[in-house]
């Protein structure tokens, strides 16, 4: 256990901090199979509208460091290109 004041309430700070980033990341990886979903029921228009919900909390969790800038340009990336290619399907 923690021997100083200061210890002891860094514990409780990052405890508070792990599980505050947990709840965040849940809430990003809920938010990105709304759009998976959506994409895999052949819906476009709520795929873009899910599309659009997941790419402000994916932004949103970057800038607080939860996950990489990279990692969040990367997802975004990948579900933007899977409900482009909805488009392009059921156009033809």
């Amino acid at each position: 256990m923690a021997n100083t004041a200061q210890a002891r309430k860094r514990v409780l700070q990052n405890e508070n901090h792990r599980l505050r980033n947990a709840s965040m990341r849940s809430r990003l990886r809920t938010y990105v199979k709304k759009v998976l979903k959506a994409v895999h029921a052949g819906n476009q228009e709520e795929a873009r509208v899910a599309l659009h919900a997941a790419e402000s909390v994916i932004d949103k969790t970057a800038g607080k460091g939860i996950v990489h800038p990279n990692a969040a340009a990367r997802t975004k990336s990948r579900l933007s290109a899977r409900v482009k290619a909805m488009g392009s399907v059921s156009a033809h």
